[in-house]
């Protein structure tokens, strides 16, 4: 029913086995989105705060592609989203399916670039593509991102990508990621100790800070038997 308008939320509850990659591939293929619920301040935030970005949809099959100026990025990683993934040939092909974005919700991706020693200029296009679920009308708008635009360090980058940035590092870890070896639950407990810092009013930024803190607490005595 999701071409008449009937979308599709699902809601995984407690530490059961609720088929996570099944709960969220009905999400994905009824336009709607998927949470998981451990907790009674989770479930005030998904069925009380954010109710109505859940309900009421601002774009739908919302895609973003980036085109990396060779010139400036030797080489670039998307980290996650492996499952979101569109073709570049079908990034204007409106009949492929693609994400819903919610009232008051936002989505993040993240890339690894590995810059061109002494380049310059610009890094690369930010392209976002979405219909409007209203009009049905299909937006496209697009940004150049320059290299002048990038921080030198990450503590001179703003306080959400920072957090962004700890987020992703975590994740990686606890995957078991190639590309996390030479980091540890411990440089990122500290960093999400310093971003919360950054952000106090914003108490999923202190308890983001305090689950991985718990966790370098809980893997270090592992660490010091091996």
């Amino acid at each position: 029913f999701v071409e008449e308008g009937v979308t599709l939320t699902t809601v995984g509850f407690g530490m059961g086995n609720y088929n996570d990659v099944l709960m969220e591939r009905l999400a994905n293929d009824g336009d709607g989105s998927y949470a998981y619920v451990d907790s009674l301040s989770q479930a005030r935030r998904i069925f009380v705060e954010d109710l109505t970005g859940t309900l009421q949809l601002i774009a739908r099959d919302a895609k973003i592609q980036v085109d990396f100026n060779a010139d400036v990025v030797a080489r670039y990683r998307l980290l996650g989203y492996e499952n979101r993934r569109v073709a570049d040939r079908d990034f204007r092909n409106d009949a492929v399916d693609a994400g819903e974005v919610g009232s008051d919700h936002s989505v993040t991706a993240l890339y690894e670039l590995k810059l061109r020693e002494g380049a310059s200029g610009p890094v690369g296009t930010v392209y976002v593509r979405y219909e409007d679920p209203e009009t049905f009308e299909v937006v496209e708008a697009s940004r150049i991102f320059d290299h002048d635009e990038l921080a030198l360090e990450l503590e001179g980058a703003s306080a959400r990508f920072q957090l962004a940035v700890a987020v992703a590092e975590y994740a990686e870890i606890l995957r078991g990621s190639y590309w996390a070896q030479e980091s540890g639950i411990v440089d990122v407990a500290a960093m999400a100790m310093r971003v919360s810092e950054l952000l106090p009013e914003d108490p999923d930024v202190a308890e983001f800070a305090e689950l991985v803190g718990r966790a370098a607490e809980l893997s270090a005595p592992a660490a010091r038997r091996r």
